[in-house]
C-alpha cells in the first residue's frame, strides 16, 4: 500500500470588512464572503496587500447574526474568530483551504 497523496483545495476567500474588538474573545474580523463557502474548523491564511501575512490558520468560530454557523456562502457576511491570532485590519483577505486526498492512478 502506497501512502495517500494530498493536494490543497481552495474553498473560498472573505473581505474583512470591519474588525470587532472584544476582551473576551479578541478580535473578531466583520467578513463579506466574496468567493466560494468559508466553513468552521477550515485551515485559512490571511493575506494583506498580496502577501501573506500568516499562514496555518484556523476559523475557530463563526457566526451568522447572532447564530452560530458550520458554513456561509458567497454574497453573505458573517463574524469569524481566528483563535489567538489577532494582527487582523480591514481590507484583508482570509483565503480558506482544506487538504483533499488525491486519487492515485
Amino acid at each position: 500500500m502506497l501512502k495517500p497523496e494530498y493536494e490543497e483545495v481552495e474553498l473560498g476567500t472573505a473581505e474583512i470588512r470591519e474588525v470587532f474588538r472584544s476582551s473576551k474573545w479578541g478580535n473578531i474580523a466583520g467578513a463579506y464572503i466574496t468567493k466560494g463557502v468559508v466553513k468552521r474548523n477550515a485551515k485559512a491564511r490571511l493575506v494583506r496587500d498580496g502577501n501573506v501575512v500568516k499562514d496555518s490558520l484556523t476559523i475557530d468560530s463563526l457566526r451568522r447574526f447572532k447564530d452560530d454557523a458550520t458554513e456561509v456562502r458567497e454574497g453573505f457576511e458573517c463574524g469569524i474568530g481566528l483563535g489567538s491570532f489577532n494582527d487582523i485590519q480591514e481590507g484583508d483577505m482570509i483565503e480558506t483551504w482544506e487538504m483533499r486526498e488525491k486519487p492515485r492512478v
